[in-house]
Formats: structure tokens, sequence, C-alpha cells
């Protein structure tokens, strides 16, 4: 017989509710009056109130269970995008939805914007951005207030938008949550809950994706905080390497000023600077004069091109700083505007700051030791030049003293010396250009243990040696390569002994002046190697070279411009003639022709100077012509 006690025990079996209908149809099939049908309805009725109160509270206790869940794993979240993943896919499991996605404001161009979908097959949709007020998600990120719909579509409490209502469409989307993500105040974006059917969103479920969102925001901001706290460790790791760096530099920086200090005190060189630059910053460095020359060279590194060089140097002087040419760093070495040098780098490692200013250091150290070497060099050249001047003087006075100022410069006046006398055409261009011909004489002279001074116009080379010539034509021709014109040069010697000094040296000028009446500019001769006539000529003075000139036209010109068309020797033959003391035979057996031959070139010889050429007077005149003309032309 049915009773209200099958509605418990059909509670307590937890049964479907159309099970609840059994006893009430048993009842009326057992005919039970009326009274008792309406109190088992009233039983039946209660039992399915208690029964979806029990479903609502199970059901309560599955999101709550599942919140808890989510927050717990949000909590083991530590990457930003992780934890929006997260909190999208467990909005979708919990609510049964069949699409949730999440929105983020962006402050800076005022609108929000698609971040995460879970379930979306859309590419329109999951690109989309609301502006602010515009479709169900612009309206809760601006308004901060969960917003339902049960047809978006149809619903016009939302401005809709043609780009919202496409997206939305392509992914099918009808029923629609949303609530805003807050952190306090604010809201930063929105959480959705979608599906693809008309069914509404009940109170619970709106409850329940607050709940998520609330909890959601802290996490994003915990994930955030949590990357900014990351990304300020990171540059604080970064900086600390960088203050580790910067101070090994400086401890470096320092250690390579004491070293160079040191070396300016105690007198180093350029090799020396060279030196303690590699040890400090590692690599291999050139040091280079004005001119490109090499000063110093420390490791493995080749000489660049001549422009690579200029360029660099001069950008370098241009901005005050060392420049890069990779892989060679490059610092002009300057005294005001002048430029003595470069060095040039090629390190191990990259240069920080303050290892360029470690090799511009050095580049500035490099010029200083260069003008202490230059100031000490002029000195020692003026003290050369002053004890050359005194020598050559007359009438020399205390030879002894002279020979003892000799002696603390490394010159034994006592030793054989030729003296060379260059002329003005090597320093008769501006003051420059005279200071630079007499410092390079001055560095010649030192190098060889001779001395160098400028007297009477002149530059004048005491050489120690016993070959005037020779080192006339070398004088000639280095300073010639130097100045980058023609240098003539003069020599006389060798002399022993500081008496004999002043006699060669003016035997050396009028060698000089000997050739510039010759017409041998450009070359280097001695006295011994023209003979008397440089006896002759050293005294004619400015004229020298238009008389000679004049005397060799009037006496033999007829036969040297005879030989000059025709391809004769006549000239040769006079040689010949006059060099065997007129011997006819001896001088055909010198000239390999036979007499006649001879003869005949006499006769031609007596045609073009007339018939009295033979004369004592004439023939002198002649053979000393025939000596101008060989001097003035000399063979090789």
């Amino acid at each position: 017989m049915s009773s209200p006690v099958e509605f418990l025990e059909l509670l307590a079996r937890e049964a479907a509710a159309v099970e609840f209908e059994g006893p009430l149809v048993a009842a009326r099939a057992a005919g039970l009056p009326p009274d008792r049908l309406a109190e088992l309805e009233q039983a039946k009725t209660v039992a399915l109130r208690v029964r979806a109160l029990l479903e609502r509270r199970r059901r309560r206790e599955t999101e709550l269970s599942g919140l808890y869940d989510t927050v717990s794993d949000l909590a083991g979240l530590r990457d930003l995008d992780d934890v929006l993943r997260a909190i999208v896919h467990r909005a979708r499991n919990l609510l049964g939805a069949d699409v949730a996605y999440m929105t983020l404001n962006d402050d800076e161009r005022g609108d929000t914007y698609m971040r995460v979908t879970d379930g979306s097959v859309s590419a329109r949709f999951q690109r989309l951005r609301l502006p602010m007020g515009a479709g169900l998600g612009g309206l809760v990120a601006q308004s901060g207030a969960p917003y339902v719909t049960a047809n978006y579509g149809e619903d016009a409490r939302f401005h809709h938008t043609g780009e919202i209502d496409a997206g939305v469409g392509e992914e099918g989307l009808v029923a629609i949550l949303g609530v805003p993500l807050r952190l306090g105040s604010t809201s930063i974006g929105v959480l959705y809950a979608a599906n693809r059917s008309a069914r509404p969103f009940v109170r619970e479920e709106v409850a329940l994706l607050v709940s998520l969102a609330a909890h959601a925001a802290v996490a994003i901001d915990t994930a955030r905080l949590l990357t900014e706290t990351r990304s300020a460790l990171a540059e604080l790791s970064a900086a600390n390497t960088t203050i580790r760096a910067h101070s090994s530099s400086v401890e470096r920086a320092a250690a390579a000023h004491d070293r160079m200090t040191a070396l300016v005190l105690r007198g180093g060189g350029v090799e020396d600077v060279a030196a303690a630059v590699t040890e400090v910053l590692g690599g291999a460095l050139l040091a280079l004069d004005a001119e490109g020359r090499l000063l110093a060279r420390v490791g493995e590194i080749d000489e660049p091109d001549r422009a690579d060089i200029v360029e660099a140097v001069a950008a370098s002087r241009t901005e005050g700083r060392s420049v890069r040419r990779s892989p060679l760093w490059y610092a002009a070495v300057v005294a005001g505007a002048e430029n003595l040098g470069a060095l040039v780098l090629r390190p191990d490692d990259e240069l920080v700051d303050a290892d360029q200013r470690i090799l511009e250091r050095a580049a500035l150290v490099t010029a200083l030791l260069l003008l202490f070497r230059r100031t000490v060099a002029e000195a020692e050249g003026r003290v050369r030049g002053e004890l050359l001047d005194d020598l050559i003087a007359r009438p020399l006075r205390d030879t002894d003293a002279l020979r003892s100022r000799a002696r603390r410069l490394g010159v034994d006046l006592d030793a054989p010396h030729v003296l060379v006398a260059v002329g003005d055409d090597a320093i008769a261009a501006t003051g420059s250009a005279r200071q630079r011909v007499l410092s390079w004489a001055t560095t010649y002279a030192s190098a060889r243990g001779g001395l160098a001074a400028a007297r009477d116009g002149r530059v004048v080379l005491m050489l120690p040696g016993l070959d005037a010539g020779g080192s006339a034509r070398a004088v000639a021709r280095d300073l010639s390569r130097v100045t980058g014109r023609p240098v003539t040069a003069g020599a006389s010697g060798p002399s022993n002994g500081p008496a004999a000094l002043a006699g060669t040296f003016h035997e050396a000028d009028r060698c000089l002046t000997a050739l510039g009446a010759l017409g041998r500019a450009g070359q280097g001769a001695s006295t011994a190697e023209l003979g008397f006539v440089g006896l002759l000529l050293g005294t004619v003075g400015d004229r020298g070279e238009k008389d000679v000139t004049q005397f060799l036209s009037a006496t033999v010109g007829p036969v040297v411009d005879y030989d000059a068309r025709r391809g004769t020797a006549l000239v040769k033959t006079l040689e010949a003639y006059f060099g065997v003391g007129g011997s006819l035979a001896r001088a055909a057996e010198q000239l390999h022709v036979h007499v006649n031959t001879v003869t005949q070139r006499l006769e031609r010889v007596g045609q073009l100077l007339g018939a009295d050429w033979q004369r004592p007077e004439r023939a002198l005149e002649v053979q000393l012509a025939l000596r101008l003309h060989r001097l003035r032309a000399p063979a090789g």
C-alpha cells in the first residue's frame, strides 16, 4: 500500500525525478480515496523540492570543490600565459559551457582585446577587439558589472557592431555570460562563458563565474608581479654583471695608468707603452709615426692600408676618441694640432668604455714620449751642431776642450772624417723645410757617430770614414728622398785631427760650388774626383755655370755638336790623343782603330776648330774644355 514513507526511500537512494510518480500511480490503481491521493500528491511535491535542494547543494559542493581546485592550480602557476589558459579552461569545465574566453583591457588603445580562448574554432573570433561599451564584453569592461544574455544576436541591450557580430556569428555563439576581472576598483578585463544554444545562465552560474574571475584577477596580478620581479631580478643581475665588468675595467685602467706613469718617469719608450697596453687589454698593437712608419709592434698584427690609417686617424682626431674599424681600434697620437702618429689595436675581446680610455691614455703617453724624444734630439742636435760649428770656424781655439766635448758626444776627433756640404737647393724652401733638413742631417750624422750643423746657408755633415765621394753620393740620394727634390752634395777628406777640419770643410764647400758650375745639380762628388777642375771652379761664384758653358761652347763646341749630329767619336779621339802625349800610334792602339783613322779624325777636328788647335796655348784650352765636358756628364 502506497504511503509518504516511499518518497523518503526514493530520496534516500537518489532516485530520478520520474520515479517519484510511482507511488501515486500505484495508489490510483489501488482505488485510494481522494483525500489519501491528495496527501500523497503533497508528499511527492515536498519530496521533489527536497530532491532539487539536495541536487543544488551537491552541484554547489561540486562547484566549490572545482573552484578550490582552480585556486590551488592557479597558486602553483608562475607564467602569465599558463595562468590565463588555466583560468579559461577551468571556467569552461565548471560551467559546462561550449566556449570560454578572456579579454584584457588595452589602456594605450582604449579598448579590450581577445587574449585567450578555449573551445573556439573561429580565427576571426579569436582576433576580435571590442571598443569600450560595444557588445556585451565591451559593456562589461566599461561598467565593471556582469552581463548575461540567453540570445546575444536578438538582445537589444547591447551596442552591436558589424565586426563583433560577425565574429560571434562565425563562432556560432548564442547565450553569453561575461563577468569583470577586477583588481580593487579597477577592471582589467572580462571572463566569458558561452553556449551555441539559447540556454540562459542561472544565478548560481553567474555567481560561480564571478568567484572564479575574482580569484583569476588575483592570480593574473600575482603572475604579472612575479614576471616583473623576475624581470627586475634579471635587470639587477645584468646590472651587477655590468658593475663587476666596470669595476674590473676600472681596475685595469688604474693599473694601466700606474704602469704608463712609471714608464714616463723612468724614461721608457714607445715599445714599452705598446707592451703595457697589450698586457692590460690583450691582443696585438702597432705604433706608427705620422708618416705611417712602424715605431713598435707587439703581437701578430698586419699593418693596415695607408688609406685606412689616414681615414681612421682623421676620424679619431675629429671625435677626440678612439674609433673602431672592425676588427681594429685606432687612437690618434697628437700634440695640439700636430699629428704624431697612431696606435692600432687588435683586441682579443670587446672593449668597454674604460678599455677605450686606456688606449686613448696610451696614445697621450706616446705623444709625450715622442715630444720628449724630439726635444732631446733637438737639444743634442744643437750641442752637436755647436761643436761642429766651432770645429770648422777659424781660428780654432782650445783643441783639448773640443776633444773633450766631442768625447762626451761619442765622437773621436782624431779618427778620419769626411765633410759633406749640402747645397742650398735642399734648404732654400720655407723655414720648416730647412729645419726638417737640418733635423734629418743631425739624425743621419748621429746614427753614424758624426756631427751636423747649419753654416753659411749650407748644411754640413762630419762623418767618420775615408770615402768622401761615396759619403757625398749617399747623402745626396737619401736627402733627396726626404725632401722630394734633387739635392747636391760636395765632399772632401778624409781629415785627421781637429785642426784639419776647417780646411776640409772649405774644400767640400768649393766642391759643392764646382758641381753647380758643372751643371751637376742633384749629384754628389768629392774634391778628389773633380781634381784640379774642382779647385778652379770652386771659386768662380754665382756666374760659374754660365762661364763654363760659354767656355765649352767656344773651345770644343763644334766638335761636340759634330759628334752629336753624326754619331762620330771625335771627342773620344781627342781625349785619347792628349792622354798619350800626342802619339798617333798609341792613340790608335787605345781606341782599337787604324792610325789612318786617327789621322782622318784629327784632320776633321782641325777643320772644326781651326788649324792652330795644336798650338800649346790652344791645346791647353782644348784639354781643359775636354775635362770640363767629361765632368759635366760623368759616366755612370
